[in-house]
């Protein structure tokens, strides 16, 4: 029997501020769409660019931790699975919702690098990207998924312990 695979790997920018709920049952659920752009030219040369947008869902601590340090703009890696919802509107429409269930989020730029790069000063309290955490925690009550940023230029070797 083959086995089938629903994987989704993209990266983008968010277009608004995640958004953080809490179910009844006092699991974290963040949703937030990233806008992910493509670049190609035609057989003439002419350039072209097109922005798909994706609405993703992240849940329990990883959810927490989108809300904290992720805004408008904020460049990330998201990796899940897609899931499309079904159900009835007020009319007895069918509806129809895709959507990416984040299992793995990077953070490629923070509240921190966004907010300098801006010329606004950055509060005493933002922690810096290298102090992160790197965590494992479940996307739902049973899968695990896992958050890390550093900030850009942040070596973590010395160049001479390069093989080459």
């Amino acid at each position: 029997m083959s086995k089938d695979l629903n994987k989704v790997q993209l990266t983008g920018r968010l277009g608004a501020d995640p958004e953080l709920r809490q179910t009844p049952q006092g699991h974290s659920v963040t949703t937030f769409r990233v806008a992910s752009n493509r670049s190609w030219r035609t057989a003439e040369g002419e350039a072209h660019e097109d922005t798909e947008w994706f609405r993703v869902v992240a849940w329990n601590k990883l959810a927490d931790i989108c809300a904290q340090w992720m805004m408008k703009g904020s460049r990330v890696y998201v990796e899940g699975r897609l899931q499309t919802r079904q159900w009835e509107d007020q009319d007895g429409q069918t509806r129809y919702l895709s959507e990416v269930l984040a299992n793995d989020i990077i953070i490629l730029d923070t509240r921190r690098d966004q907010t300098a790069a801006s010329g606004e000063p950055v509060a005493a309290s933002t922690a810096p990207a290298a102090t992160l955490p790197a965590a494992t925690v479940p996307a739902r009550p049973a899968r695990a998924a896992k958050v890390a940023a550093l900030p850009r230029g942040t070596n973590t070797f010395d160049e001479e312990d390069l093989p080459f």
